[in-house]
């Protein structure tokens, strides 16, 4: 492929942290956030395990007026983006010529129950705002306005591979030209009880095993993980060419190598262990890398029953298996539609700091002997790394990243 792509700019929150330099510390440091889900319109007598976030520290960019209209997946995407923004510099740069891709489908789904709760019988008082955030085009909308993007925008869909779809989609429109710079953005899903109750009854979601310890239910490739656990996230990168970059006088994270997009042909949650190999194989190939160049690898890794031995075949059938690994998933719970993104920060800013962050509760691992990092951080050079989702519907991506100076 010889990219000349590269992320100049980053923004992050989760529960253990927002902003990437608490995000990072909070990494490195293995915290948790996990208990019973308690927001309005999730929890509704249930029980479900998750990390919720705190108050969002909002910009006084955006005001009140404007924020009160505004959902929980509004508000974490504007959070993300003004981060990224600022870091990259972009109020310097055209604003015709940038673009915004937003990850995620059906994002707002707890805000919508929560209104069809409070005007059910009386109609004719509903705000006029829900006629606009029903649809996943909300974000995009709300995020032109408030940062003054003129070029394009719209939503990619991809179950929990949606924010890494986000991102290679950007790197696709810079590269075809039709951008200069774009913006990727993993949005925060915002699920109900009644997608809670929909995933746990999927058998994809936990967890009855820690249901009284939650701290102990996020569990990626351990031998007792019965699920995944949901976790509030949102996660934006900025893509573009290092001349467009260097104009403004800014320097990049990582190039971003390569990339792939796999499909299973399959509508079932199961995965395929040929569709990620495929996926890893691509994207390795485009990036004109081998597998044993790569350095780290950040998993999809769930926790899943069924998902994490097969893509720990996949990883290992890749001849990756000498890599470092890690579950970031294991400290921010599940971001579903955020979370490719917000792995691929998590990538860039292990890779800034020479640092692999471990990977809670992985007290008996699947495979004893790929490379974890487990209870404790380690220093690591990463010169070539991977990351990788995996989407209901049988969509599968992988993504290369290389230090600038490899």
């Amino acid at each position: 492929m010889d990219s000349d792509l590269f992320v100049t700019g980053c923004g992050v929150l989760s529960a253990v942290g927002q902003g990437k330099d608490a995000f990072l510390a909070a990494l490195l440091a293995g915290d948790q956030a996990f208990g019973v889900m308690e927001r309005p319109g999730r929890n509704n007598g249930t029980a479900f395990l998750g990390a919720e976030l705190s108050a969002l520290d909002m910009p006084e960019r955006f005001p009140g007026k404007l924020l009160r209209t505004v959902g929980l997946s509004g508000r974490a995407a504007l959070l993300t983006l003004h981060e990224a923004w600022e870091e990259a510099r972009l109020l310097d740069a055209d604003p015709l010529r940038i673009g915004l891709v937003v990850g995620g489908s059906n994002i707002q789904q707890r805000e919508l129950a929560l209104k069809h709760e409070t005007y059910q019988g009386r109609l004719d008082y509903l705000p006029p705002t829900y006629g606009l955030s029903f649809m996943d085009s909300d974000l995009c909308g709300l995020c032109s306005e408030q940062f003054g993007i003129r070029g394009l925008a719209h939503t990619v869909g991809g179950a929990s591979a949606s924010g890494q779809v986000a991102v290679i989609e950007a790197a696709r429109l810079v590269r075809s030209g039709e951008a200069d710079i774009c913006i990727a953005v993993g949005a925060l899903t915002d699920l109900s009880y009644w997608e809670l109750q929909g995933l746990r009854s999927l058998g994809a979601m936990g967890s009855d095993r820690f249901a009284g310890e939650p701290a102990l239910a996020c569990r990626p490739f351990d031998e007792r993980r019965d699920g995944f656990i949901f976790g509030e996230a949102c996660g934006a990168v900025v893509v573009e060419r290092r001349a467009t970059a260097a104009e403004r006088g800014v320097e990049p994270y990582a190039k971003l190598a390569g990339w792939a997009m796999a499909l299973d042909g399959n509508r079932n949650p199961d995965p395929s262990a040929t569709g990620e190999t495929r996926a890893i194989e691509q994207a390795l190939t485009r990036a004109r890398l081998t597998a044993p160049q790569i350095d780290y690898v950040n998993p999809h890794g769930t926790g899943s029953g069924v998902g994490d031995p097969v893509e720990l075949a996949a990883i290992r059938g890749c001849g990756l298996d000498r890599a470092a690994i890690n579950a970031t998933k294991s400290i921010t719970g599940h971001g579903l539609a955020a979370a490719g993104t917000v792995e691929v920060v998590a990538t860039l800013l292990q890779m800034k700091a020479s640092r692999l962050h471990p990977t809670r509760n992985l007290e008996q691992p699947l495979d004893p002997e790929m490379n974890w990092v487990r209870d404790k951080a380690v220093t690591q050079e990463i010169g070539h790394a991977l990351t990788l989702s995996v989407g209901f519907g049988g969509v599968n991506t992988a993504l290369c990243l290389s230090a600038t100076e490899s």
